[in-house]
């Protein structure tokens, strides 16, 4: 990103080229501030435009503009002519306005665009504008890379003497706005930015400004990106860090700590209020020893990841709903002793072909294993006698293609079949009863009474005809 105040001595303008779209000449301006570049496409008239200002408010000289002309003003002689023309113009405004850089001359060229100081002028007349509305409105406002990297850079300059006088422009409405904001987003690119050379996603930025933080969302930001999280690790209560090649939690959770050892960590690093977790759409293969710094934490969320096996997270005492979707999961073995008091586990689209490991999980009330290779309707067995499931998800396993597979799953939950919500649907009168009798039909041979029979205190009474 260019910083012209910075690199007044080091900038240029030209117009090397034009162009006709539609019977319409433009002329092609390049600008190099430093090591940015970037081009702007402008008609004559714009020039025009332009100049009218410059004269009227910044003393430019009124014959400088190369003149109008009415007929064969489309033909290449006269095009080259007036580029040349236009390329000495520019050149001698530039340098006359250097110093100064009026706010009309920078929109003319799209410093606006690829500027930190007059990109950030357009921001603070936003929201100095509409700041409160969107406050109130209590909705994620987003900013990009490039806007996070120009208020970053800008904290750490002088007050440039380019700053404008209209108060509407000054940096202190953004300060202000940051500061207060509750909901961020943060959407990143890979690709260049207009005309220019500059990739957002090469730029560096700090979150120091935004002090009552609640939610944050980063999308497609590499983590290297962020060098400072500021004061986020005492107010932040959800996080998302979607589709950001992300291998490890660490890679946020410590993204300014410079020495990453779980034995020099102090009390400071933990995220005190943070409660939900999204990691989703990264490559993580496991969750590494940095989740201990999210002591509050209740929702996990890391689908879409590369994940193979659990590891011990039982140090997460509040952790309630854990998503582990599109993973590549097959045993989960013995979860009881990796996590605590689990509510919600979603291990949909994942290769789970048994549920032995998820027998001991007594707090469990929703369990969701559709798309898995689940092919026996015996393995129910492991979790029917968990007392606080409710929910249970088998949709699209080979399971779910067998013969009254929901009778022969539900009648398996005894006493508490007409609790389970199986797929998304509780069941019917019919297969409750159809559950009934194949339920005495298999206590029968074992020599049981049925359950459904048990402590039954109705009196019957037969009349014999």
């Amino acid at each position: 990103m260019s910083s012209f105040i910075n690199h007044r001595n080091d900038s240029t303008v030209s117009i090397d080229e034009a162009t006709t779209k539609e019977n319409v000449t433009y002329y092609k301006i390049a600008v190099r501030v430093g090591p940015v570049n970037w081009s702007v496409l402008h008609r004559y008239s714009d020039f025009v435009e332009l100049h009218d200002k410059l004269v009227s408010d910044h003393g430019v000289a009124k014959e400088l503009l190369p003149p109008k002309k009415v007929i064969r003003n489309k033909t290449p002689k006269f095009v080259e002519q007036r580029r040349e023309a236009l390329n000495d113009y520019l050149k001698n405004v530039f340098n006359y306005l250097r110093l100064t850089m009026p706010y009309e001359f920078a929109h003319f060229l799209d410093f606006h665009l690829y500027d930190i100081f007059f990109l950030l002028q357009d921001l603070a007349k936003k929201l100095y504008l509409e700041g409160d509305v969107l406050l109130q409105d209590e909705m994620s406002y987003k900013l990009t890379p490039l806007e996070l990297h120009a208020i970053s850079e800008r904290l750490k300059m002088a007050c440039p003497p380019t700053e404008k006088v209209d108060q509407m422009y000054d940096f202190s409405h953004i300060l202000d706005y940051c500061s207060q904001l509750r909901s961020l987003s943060i959407e990143g690119n890979y690709d260049k930015l207009g005309t220019s050379n500059v990739i957002p996603n090469d730029l560096h930025f700090d979150l120091v400004p935004f002090k009552s933080l609640l939610d944050l969302k980063i999308i497609g930001v590499p983590m290297p990106c962020i060098q400072s999280v500021g004061t986020l690790r005492d107010t932040l209560v959800s996080l998302s860090v979607m589709i950001a090649s992300v291998v490890s939690l660490n890679e946020f959770l410590l993204v300014d700590i410079l020495h990453k050892d779980p034995s020099s960590i102090a009390d400071t690093v933990k995220w005190k209020k943070l409660s939900t977790i999204n990691f989703g759409s990264n490559n993580i293969e496991q969750v590494d020893w940095a989740i201990k710094l999210v002591p509050k934490l209740q929702h996990l969320s890391l689908t879409s990841n590369r994940l193979k096996e659990l590891c011990d997270i039982s140090c997460l005492h509040e952790l309630r709903v854990l998503n582990l979707s599109m993973n590549s999961f097959s045993l989960c073995e013995n979860w009881h002793a990796k996590i605590g008091n689990i509510v919600k586990i979603d291990l949909s689209q994942n290769k789970v072909a048994t549920l032995q490991g998820f027998s001991r999980l007594y707090s469990l009330e929703s369990l969701d294993l559709s798309c898995n290779i689940i092919t026996d309707v015996e393995e129910v067995q492991h979790i029917c006698k968990l007392p606080c499931l409710e929910y249970l998800w088998l949709t699209a396993n080979p399971v779910a293609s067998t013969i009254d597979y929901r009778v022969k799953v539900i009648e398996q939950f005894n006493a508490r079949m007409s609790e389970l919500c199986l797929d998304n649907e509780r069941p019917s009168e019919k297969e409750l009863d159809t559950a009934r009798v194949l339920q005495a039909l298999r206590v029968v041979k074992e020599g049981k009474t049925p359950i459904f029979l048990q402590n039954n205190n109705t009196s019957h009474s037969f009349n014999r005809s």
